[in-house]
C-alpha cells in the first residue's frame, strides 16, 4: 500500500531535482538552510562561503547583503522533500530488478548492490555504470559514451560507481581528495598541499598500500602472540598438573611415613604387652602349681578324716583297736601359701619406656620447627623428602613398613631389608671424627676402606635404555628399551640411574669399575634432582656433582660448569663422601690412589650415588668392598 501511494509522486519529485540542488556545490541539498532573502543552500556550503568574514555577509545567489551574519535555521520541510526525492531516486532500479532486467541478472551480486544505490546524474533514472572523479558525477552507459569516445574527456578519471561523492571531496576547497598527510593522519586535496608542504604526503593509493602492509604485519604479529599465548596456557596447565602430581606424591609419602610411625609404635606396644603377658603367665603357672599341691594335700587330709570317722563308729573294742592300729599317723601341718608376685621392676621398666616414648613425642611435636632442625643430629633423623620417595615408592604399603620394622629388631648378622639398609647408611658412624679434606688426600686405600659402604641401584629411577644386572649392581646400555613401568622418579632424558640408599651424614667410600669407558659418568646427586629435560643430566645443575668420560676427554661437572681433567687409563674409580665435612673426592684406584677431582659444597639434602652410561659396551660395576 505504501508503494502504491509513493509511486505517483516519483515523477514529480524527479522533476524537482533542479529545485532541490544547492547552487554552491551543485548537489542535492544536505542539511538545507534558508537565508533571509529566501534562497536555500547546504549548511556546510554556506558555512564554508562565510568562513573568515566578520562583516559584508551576502547571499551567494542574489548577492543581497546583510548587516550581520544571519542566524541560520534548518529547513525541516525541505529536508523531508530531499529525503523523499532520494528514496524515490532508488525505486526505478528496484522495479527493474523485480521485472528481471537481463543486464542486472548477468552482473554479480556485489556489483548489483553497488549500482542499485547509485543513479545516473544525467537522467536520474538508469543505474550508473561509472563515476567520473574529474566531473564528480556518475553516468549510465548511455551518458558515459562521451567520456569513452570524445578526446576532450580522455584525461578524466573513471572509477566504479561511487555512492557518496561528497565524502571524496575536500570540505574546504571542494576538490577531490587525492593525497594523504602522514603528520595529521588525514586525506587532503591538491589545494591543501600548500598548507601541508612541510608534512610528509603521499598519494591515497600509496598510503592505502602502506597502511595495508602495516596492518598485515601487525596481524601476523598478533597471530604469533596468540600462538604464544596458547602455548603459555598449555604450559600453565602442564605445570599445574605437575604441581598437583607432586603434591599428591608428597601426600602419599607423608601418609606412608605416618603409617610406618604407627607400625613402629604398634610393634613397640606388642613387644611391651608380650612381656607383661609373659610375666603374668609365669606367675599364673606358679599359682596353678601351688593350687594343685594344695588340692592334693586337701584330698589326703579328707581321706584321713574319713578313716578316723569310720573307726570311731566301731562299738567292738577289739575291732576298734585293730582298725585304729592300722591308721597312718599323718603329720598335721598348717596349709602354706607361698608369696607369688609379678616382677614389678620389669613392669616398671616397660611402663617407663612407653611413658618416655610418649613424652619424647609430645616434646618433639610441641617445640618450634627451628628447634626440631637443631635437635635433629641428637636422634635418628626422619628420611628427607627424596629418601621418603625412594623408600615409600619401593615399599608402597604399610605392611612393608611393618616388615622393615621387624627387620630392624633382628640381629645384625641377618640380612636387612632395602629400606633398613637405606636407613642404616644414613645414620652417623660412631667414633668417626670430623676430618678435613686435606687429611683424606694423604690417606691410603686401606685407610679409606674403613669407610666402605655398600649399596644397590634403584631400578625405579633407571632410564629405559639402562640395563641393570647382577642384583642391581651392574649398569650397561641396552640396545632395546626396557619394559620398565612408569614411575615419577624414572629418568626420561639421559640414560642414568641412582642408588636406592641415601646418605645424610657421616663419611662413606665406594668404588666402581669401568669397562670401555668412552661415554659414562660417576657422581652424586640430591634426590630432588630433575628427572626430565636437559637439566636432569648429571653435573648440568646445582643438585649433582660428577666426573664424566666423553670419548677421550675427562671432565668434572657441577652446576653446568665444566673443568677439564688430565687423562687417565685407570678403570677403577673411588668416591669418598664426607657429608658433614662438605666435600666429595674422586680417586683413580691403582697401585696408588690418584686424585682426579674434589668438590666442596654445603650439602642440604640426602645424597645418592648416581651414574650415567651412553655408548654400547660401556659398563659400570659396583665393587663389593670388604
Amino acid at each position: 500500500m505504501a508503494q502504491l501511494l509513493r509511486a505517483p509522486s516519483a515523477p514529480s519529485l524527479v522533476g524537482l531535482e533542479e529545485e532541490l540542488t544547492c547552487s554552491i556545490c551543485l548537489c542535492v541539498f544536505e542539511s538545507p538552510v534558508t537565508t533571509p532573502c529566501g534562497h536555500n543552500f547546504c549548511l556546510p556550503c554556506l558555512e564554508m562561503t562565510w568562513s573568515g568574514l566578520l562583516r559584508n555577509f551576502s547571499c551567494p545567489q542574489c548577492r543581497s547583503s546583510f548587516d550581520s551574519r544571519p542566524e541560520l535555521k534548518k529547513n525541516t520541510v525541505l529536508c523531508r522533500v530531499v529525503e523523499q526525492f532520494q528514496s524515490a531516486q532508488g525505486e526505478p532500479t528496484e522495479k527493474k530488478k523485480g521485472l528481471g532486467d537481463a543486464t542486472t541478472k548477468t552482473t554479480t551480486s556485489s556489483s548489483s548492490s553497488t549500482r542499485s544505490s547509485v543513479a545516473c546524474d544525467s537522467c536520474l533514472e538508469k543505474v550508473a555504470d561509472k563515476t567520473c572523479l574529474t566531473c564528480m558525477a556518475s553516468f549510465c552507459p548511455e551518458h558515459l559514451r562521451p567520456h569513452l569516445e570524445s578526446p576532450a574527456f580522455k584525461g578524466h578519471q573513471l572509477v566504479p560507481p561511487v555512492k557518496d561523492l561528497q565524502r571524496r571531496k575536500c570540505q574546504t576547497h571542494q576538490k577531490l581528495l587525492e593525497f594523504y598527510c602522514k603528520e595529521h593522519n588525514g586525506c587532503i586535496c591538491c589545494f591543501c598541499l600548500v598548507a601541508h608542504k612541510a608534512c610528509a604526503t603521499v598519494p591515497l593509493q600509496e598510503a592505502k598500500d602502506e597502511k595495508e602492509s602495516q596492518l598485515k604485519q601487525r596481524l601476523t604479529e598478533l597471530y604469533a602472540l596468540n600462538e604464544k599465548a596458547l602455548q603459555s596456557l598449555d604450559q600453565v596447565r602442564v605445570q599445574q598438573k605437575q604441581t598437583s602430581d607432586t603434591a599428591n606424591r608428597k601426600l602419599d609419602l607423608l601418609k606412608a611415613e605416618f603409617l610406618e610411625i604407627i607400625a613402629l609404635i604398634e610393634e613397640e606396644e606388642k613387644e611391651a604387652v608380650k612381656k607383661v603377658l609373659a610375666e603374668e603367665k609365669r606367675v599364673q603357672d606358679k599359682y596353678e602349681y601351688v593350687y594343685k599341691v594344695l588340692g592334693k594335700k586337701k584330698t589326703e587330709i579328707q581321706g584321713a578324716r574319713d578313716q578316723i570317722e569310720m573307726t570311731l563308729t566301731e562299738d567292738d573294742d577289739i575291732t576298734f583297736l585293730k582298725k585304729a592300729a592300722k591308721l597312718r599317723q599323718l603329720p598335721i601341718k598348717d596349709v602354706f601359701i607361698p608369696k607369688l608376685e609379678l616382677d614389678q621392676n620389669l613392669i616398671h621398666t616397660i611402663y617407663q619406656k612407653a611413658f618416655g616414648l610418649k613424652e619424647n613425642v609430645k616434646q618433639f611435636l610441641a617445640q618450634p620447627q627451628e628447634k626440631k632442625k637443631e635437635g635433629a643430629p641428637k636422634r635418628d633423623d626422619p628420611p628427607s623428602t627424596s629418601s621418603q620417595e625412594k623408600k615409600t615408592e619401593e615399599d608402597a604399603t604399610a605392611a612393608a613398613a611393618a616388615a622393615a620394622t621387624k627387620q630392624r629388631r633382628r640381629p645384625a648378622k641377618r640380612s636387612q631389608s632395602p629400606s633398613q639398609r637405606a636407613r642404616s647408611s644414613s645414620r652417623p658412624q660412631a667414633g668417626i671424627p670430623s676430618i678435613t679434606l686435606e687429611s683424606f688426600l694423604s690417606k691410603s686405600r686401606e685407610e679409606l676402606l674403613e669407610f666402605a659402604t655398600k649399596f644397590t641401584l634403584d631400578f625405579n629411577t633407571a632410564h629405559k635404555k639402562v640395563l641393570l644386572s647382577e642384583r642391581n649392581t651392574k649398569i650397561s646400555v641396552s640396545e632395546t628399551p626396557q619394559n620398565y613401568a612408569h614411575h615419577p622418579q624414572r629418568f626420561t632424558y639421559c640414560s642414568q640411574v641412582v642408588a636406592f640408599q641415601c646418605f645424610k651424614r657421616g663419611i662413606h667410600y665406594w668404588e666402581v669399575e669401568l669397562e670401555h669407558n668412552t661415554f659414562c659418568g660417576v657422581g652424586i646427586c640430591y634426590g630432588s634432582m630433575a628427572r626430565q629435560g636437559a637439566e636432569s643430566r648429571l653435573g648440568r645443575n646445582g643438585s649433582s656433582w660428577c666426573i664424566e668420560w666423553f670419548n677421550s676427554r675427562i671432565s668434572a661437572w657441577h652446576n653446568d660448569i665444566e673443568k677439564c681433567l688430565p687423562n687417565t687409563k685407570l678403570k677403577k674409580i673411588g668416591v669418598l663422601l664426607n657429608y658433614d665435612g662438605g666435600f666429595v673426592i674422586f680417586f683413580g684406584v691403582g697401585e696408588k690412589l690418584i686424585l682426579l677431582y674434589k668438590f666442596r659444597a654445603q650439602f642440604t639434602e640426602a645424597l645418592y650415588p648416581a651414574f650415567w652410561v651412553f655408548s654400547s659396551g660401556t659398563t659400570i660395576s659396583l665393587c663389593q668392598l670388604k
